[in-house]
């Protein structure tokens, strides 16, 4: 009898301390899309050090070429992918109140209508996965998994991202949360 697929669309994965010196080391990738196809996420805690406007070739409203340019992970690294949460957004694609996109005309409609409580984020390529590629990484303890939260996709500053959720994981993961990135150095 065939397992039936478990979906982690709305999790987050951070590198389990297995990925040093991969692409991935001290990630934390929200997935957005996992089925029988694959999974698609976006790396939360790598700022591309640009602005949207600097990296973005479009007529954008001045709030949104201000905003930080994340890098959503190595794959096709010209694909532009958005986050975008509000108190009430009854379409949500990804968790309750936080959707996905990728359409220009939806990130510049969203950029130009007002409200308080709206947030978005930008990135430039993704994550991705064929099928069974991730359970298989899953099952290899390259990563482990944490509830998706608005205030961890928006609030927690990146760069703190990773031990951040790992201190909330416990007394058994301080140690890692604490090491250094350069191992020597330890």
């Amino acid at each position: 009898m065939a397992k039936e697929h478990q979906s982690l669309k709305g999790q987050l994965l951070l590198d389990s301390g297995n990925l040093h010196g991969s692409w991935f080391s001290r990630t934390v990738v929200l997935i957005c899309q996992h089925d029988a196809e694959g999974a698609f996420g976006l790396v939360l805690n790598r700022d591309s050090g640009k602005k949207v406007g600097d990296a973005l070739v479009a007529d954008l409203p001045e709030r949104l070429k201000e905003l930080s340019l994340f890098v959503g992970g190595p794959v096709q690294p010209t694909a532009m992918s958005f986050l975008h949460t509000d108190a009430f957004l009854p379409d949500a694609n990804v968790l309750p109140n936080l959707s996905l996109g990728h359409a220009l005309d939806e990130l510049i409609e969203l950029g130009e209508s007002f409200s308080p409580t709206r947030q978005i984020r930008l990135f430039a390529g993704y994550a991705g996965w064929s099928p069974g590629q991730l359970d298989d990484e899953l099952r290899r303890k390259a990563w482990l998994t944490w509830p998706a939260s608005i205030p961890l996709v928006f609030t927690t500053p990146p760069k703190d991202l990773w031990r951040h959720i790992l201190l909330q994981k416990g007394p058994s993961y301080h140690l890692l949360a604490n090491s250094p990135e350069d191992p020597s150095l330890n």
